[in-house]
């Protein structure tokens, strides 16, 4: 909306109240432009406007031959209406300058918490999608990190808090502040589940939202160690939903020999971790995701049929993957999904691309 359109309502209303008989008075009606100047320009374009129209008022009034008490109330009522127009306006912008900050703020926070995974990490090629409950929210109760080990390898989590939306940001950060920092220092991937689990079993509940959500708290984790040069890749999988395997345009839902309870109930000990051994190929894509993708209903209720799907795209990379899942899905659903929704994928290049992509790095 622009300028023009108070004007032309000042423009009208005088033309109109001039061509009036005199029982008509129309001229007051111009305080309806700077009212809804107000409503999206800032105090000084407000004033602007209603200066045009308290000339437009002396304008009328003069051709009119108003008589002098009636013009004087007329015009004071304008000027003071114009004049709290202005203050509406700068209330108005001052507010909008604070929410712009502030939301500047939080959303450094929450990139800070949950950092962007790189384009490229080692021999992999990746592609994340993360779509939060909450509106005005980059992240909610889901998780993901990668990092570097030193074998040389590719460390990866895929979690899912207990909570969703803003409220669980908190156990979030506990996650991926423990999974950072033991992802370089533990020696095993046992090793480091083993760290996760004393950190959130220790931390949680501090950060957790306790008032409103009186169970217990908890992290569904899928972790994941994959060798540069290797074509398989070790899992962890902690109470979580299984990843999906693209190998030749085929999808594979991995199942797993062994199974470690969700963090923060307690889980195994290290030396009682078991992984197990996947498939990774160069040009295989791996898929990780939370329920938020397949707990989605479609307005009949069913649930989407991620694996099913899969098989009917034709994104070659992780990121061409992920916009159709992202188009799909919300086609399913009708709308945003309900619940956090985030999914990784996770390519593993052949030796030719990888080399030339690090002697360009």
């Amino acid at each position: 909306m622009t300028v023009a359109l108070p004007l032309a309502i000042i423009a009208l209303i005088s033309l109109a109240d001039m061509m009036s008989s005199a029982a008509i008075h129309l001229g007051p009606l111009v305080a309806l432009a700077p009212a809804l100047t107000a409503a999206f320009a800032g105090p000084r374009t407000t004033a602007l406007v209603g200066l045009v129209a308290v000339g437009a008022q002396e304008l009328v009034d003069g051709f009119n031959g108003e008589s002098m008490t009636n013009h004087i109330a007329q015009l004071a009522a304008l000027v003071a209406l114009c004049t709290a127009m202005v203050a509406t306006s700068y209330v108005r912008e001052h507010r909008n300058w604070q929410l712009t900050r502030l939301r500047s703020v939080a959303d450094a926070a929450q990139r800070c918490i949950l950092r962007p995974p790189p384009n490229r990490i080692g021999p992999l090629r990746l592609g994340w999608l993360y779509l939060a409950a909450e509106d005005e929210a980059r992240i909610g109760g889901d998780l993901f990190a990668t990092a570097r080990g030193s074998d040389p390898s590719t460390r990866v989590i895929m979690g899912d808090v207990r909570g969703k939306g803003v409220a669980a940001i908190g156990e979030v950060s506990v996650v991926l502040g423990a999974f950072r920092e033991g992802a370089h220092r533990c020696r095993t991937l046992p090793d480091l589940v083993d760290a996760l689990e004393e950190s959130v079993s220790r931390d949680i509940e501090e950060v957790a939202d306790v008032e409103t959500d009186l169970g217990e708290h908890f992290v569904t984790a899928l972790m994941l160690e994959i060798p540069d040069q290797d074509p398989f890749a070790e899992v962890i999988n902690c109470g979580h939903p299984p990843p999906l395997l693209i190998h030749h345009n085929h999808v594979t839902t991995l199942d797993f020999e062994h199974a470690s309870p969700p963090l923060g109930l307690g889980g195994l000990p290290a030396a009682a971790q078991q992984t197990d051994s996947i498939p990774f190929a160069p040009g295989d894509i791996l898929l990780l995701y939370t329920d938020g993708v397949i707990e989605a209903r479609s307005p009949s209720g069913e649930f989407y049929p991620l694996a099913e799907r899969l098989g009917s795209f034709s994104g070659s990379s992780p990121d061409a993957l992920l916009r159709q899942i992202q188009s799909d899905l919300i086609s399913h659903a009708g709308k945003e999904p309900a619940d956090d929704v985030a999914l990784l994928a996770i390519q593993r290049l052949p030796a030719g691309k990888h080399h030339v992509y690090e002697a360009h790095r």
